[in-house]
């Protein structure tokens, strides 16, 4: 089964996250910061990062950077799972570059599909 990296510094959320994953069969591993998401990233190549925007230390959106510039980690998709969702919030993290946007509080049946569309993408 696929594993999946969810970067969250709000402990609920990443409960959530790691505890519907984990029902579904996903194996699941988790960072509080962007230094974290992006160390454990490299360290583990999950097939599937959920990346919060708002965290201690560097941004989601810098930790995405950070993943798509280094040549082991620029293909693992990574999707926005973020309270952001004003129009301004919406089109930056667009812009970033992100595969996919997830708005909090999770939609269960959208964040299921969506994880699972990212990571069977990734297995080709």
């Amino acid at each position: 089964m696929s594993v999946v990296l969810i970067v969250e510094d709000n402990e609920k959320n990443m409960k959530l996250a790691r505890d519907v994953l984990q029902a579904k069969g996903y194996d699941t591993l988790e960072a509080v910061t962007g230094e974290d998401g992006v160390r454990i990233a490299k360290e583990s190549k999950p097939d599937l990062v959920l990346m919060d925007i708002q965290l201690p230390g560097i941004s989601g959106i810098e930790a995405l950077k950070a993943l798509r510039s280094d040549a082991n980690t620029e293909k693992i998709p990574i999707a926005a799972l973020t309270a952001s969702v004003t129009p301004t919030d919406r089109s930056q993290i667009a812009q970033a570059g992100f595969d996919a946007f997830l708005s909090k509080p999770i939609n269960l049946k959208e964040f299921l599909e969506t994880v699972k569309r990212l990571t069977e993408d990734g297995r080709t």
